[in-house]
């Protein structure tokens, strides 16, 4: 990556991170504790933002009501951060945009060039293969 490119996503992160709305819809956070997205929810949390449940389970976590998908949600959603594997992020990514997300954060390990293209051209922030818990905390 140039060092023109590393810099334009340092600030795409830092802008998803503290400007773009504090909604983030978290795709594939359920209960399972053992998982990623639980504890990068719980960090999300700490540092203000308002974490939904997107999950075929619909469960409650995080004392957030959870929602079968994007599009069940009743409100509107700033972030969409997505923790599912790579053959389902682009499918994950479409939606963000069909809701109206400013925003789509793919996460660690989570990599497609199209739907990072789609998305931008849409309009839509994005950032791919980071990790939100990782970098929040590097704003200072």
């Amino acid at each position: 990556m140039s060092v023109e490119a590393a810099t334009t996503e340092s600030e795409t992160v830092r802008r998803i991170l503290t400007g773009t709305g504090d909604t983030w819809a978290v795709v594939g956070l359920s209960s399972n504790r053992s998982r990623a997205a639980y504890g990068v929810a719980a960090v999300l949390q700490r540092f203000g933002k308002r974490v939904v449940p997107v999950h075929p389970k619909a469960e409650t976590v995080h004392g957030e009501q959870g929602y079968a998908s994007l599009a069940d949600i009743p409100f509107p959603v700033d972030v969409v951060d997505v923790f599912v594997n790579s053959e389902q992020a682009g499918r994950i990514a479409d939606e963000a945009v069909a809701v109206g997300a400013k925003a789509v954060w793919f996460q660690l390990g989570v990599v497609d060039e199209e739907a990072y293209a789609r998305t931008r051209e849409a309009g839509l922030d994005m950032v791919m293969d980071r990790c939100p818990a990782i970098e929040i905390p590097r704003l200072g």
